[in-house]
């Protein structure tokens, strides 16, 4: 079994999350791991200047240094997430959390997961969640917000007013209550929302952001991006329409 020492902080004021996830993952990739916590400022200066490197945790395999956390990752042939790299993870997961919680109101509601408004709940969730991502900072989302929605370009309040939007009229749908409200409202910002994607996306082939998890997500604008904006003008279309029948 081959053997790596590991250099990391452990002291009272700071204990290092890279250096952790470095014993632990050599662990279960079949190494002996020799951990060598360094548990002082003094100490922690010390095998920097000795080892003449900037940060700690340092990996050793043999008589190499390897680095860092993320230079252990490389050397075991593991991929290296970047900060800049964009994924769908954080909308899919919010639409997922959201049919479950769709389902799970459903069964508390109608004795049954599959029931008409199972939907509705699920949708109404959705929007509750992806409002209080941006209300997390509506700053941030305002900013971002702005390279795409053609309403905000022109009104730049709209972009600080629409997390409120989203969230209220989510809450009142799932609550089924001032649907007079809720459903034009959802309609009103999901097609103004839809249109700017759109436009940015297909029309002008724009490589952005999305600003549908947040200002500091990085979302890429596209297809389920447009998914969000599109639930709404269906759920604003549907829960007056549903009255009628």
């Amino acid at each position: 079994m081959e053997t790596a020492r590991v250099y990391r902080m452990k002291t009272a004021e700071h204990l290092c999350p890279f250096g952790m996830k470095t014993v632990d993952l050599l662990k279960r990739k079949g190494y002996q791991v020799d951990d060598h916590p360094l548990t002082s400022r003094d100490e922690i200066e010390e095998f920097k200047a000795q080892e003449n490197v900037d940060t700690t945790p340092q990996t050793y395999i043999g008589d190499k240094r390897i680095g860092g956390y993320e230079e252990v990752r490389e050397h075991l042939g593991m991929s290296v997430p970047s900060a800049k790299e964009t994924s769908y993870r954080p909308v899919i997961a919010i639409f997922v959390t959201a049919l479950l919680i769709g389902l799970a109101i459903s069964w508390v509601a109608n004795g049954t997961l599959v029931a008409a408004r199972m939907p509705e709940y699920a949708v109404a969730t959705a929007m509750v969640l992806l409002g209080l991502q941006k209300l997390q900072d509506v700053e941030s989302f305002s900013s971002m917000f702005l390279n795409y929605d053609l309403l905000a370009q022109r009104y730049v309040p709209y972009s600080y007013v629409y997390p409120y939007a989203e969230t209220l009229a989510g809450v009142l749908m799932l609550a089924g209550a001032m649907l007079w409200l809720a459903a034009p409202l959802a309609l009103f910002i999901g097609t103004v929302g839809a249109v700017s994607v759109f436009k940015a996306v297909y029309v002008d082939k724009r490589e952005l952001k999305c600003a549908c998890v947040g200002g500091s997500s990085n979302v890429p604008l596209g297809f389920v991006s447009l998914t969000e904006n599109i639930a709404m003008v269906l759920m604003g279309l549907w829960m007056p329409l549903k009255m009628l029948l």
